[in-house]
């Protein structure tokens, strides 16, 4: 059984930083490409960041270019998002997500197993 449990959020003031963990179990973690999606409330799921079972190529939306940096540490069956500058319209859950591949992909229907998601606040 997969299981992928994210931790790391909370409520943070603008300007501010976070880092995202999700540890993965059930499958064999590095054989598979990992990715962050976030909803805000009221909207869509969205892709954040996507990484390849290698660590790389890495993907990121434009939104937060140069302020997340995704990272996999497979020893520990982690994934990790660091998020700086954090800005109010970063408010959202934020969800890990195992790909069906090792590539890194934007796209949400190659992505089959998901996390619980996790709480990221942004005050102003």
């Amino acid at each position: 059984q997969v299981q992928l449990v994210e931790s790391g959020g909370g409520l943070v003031q603008a300007g501010g930083s976070l880092r995202l963990s999700c540890a993965a179990s059930g499958r064999t973690f590095s054989n598979y490409a990992m990715g962050w999606f976030r909803q805000a409330r009221g909207k869509e799921r969205e892709f954040v960041a996507a990484i390849s079972r290698r660590g790389v190529p890495t993907y990121y939306a434009d939104s937060v270019k140069g302020r997340f940096t995704i990272s996999r540490d497979s020893a520990k069956n982690t994934l990790y998002l660091q998020i700086n500058s954090l800005k109010p319209e970063d408010t959202a859950v934020y969800y890990c997500a195992s790909a069906k591949g090792p590539v890194a992909t934007r796209q949400e229907h190659e992505y089959n197993y998901w996390g619980q998601g996790t709480q990221v606040t942004v005050s102003s």
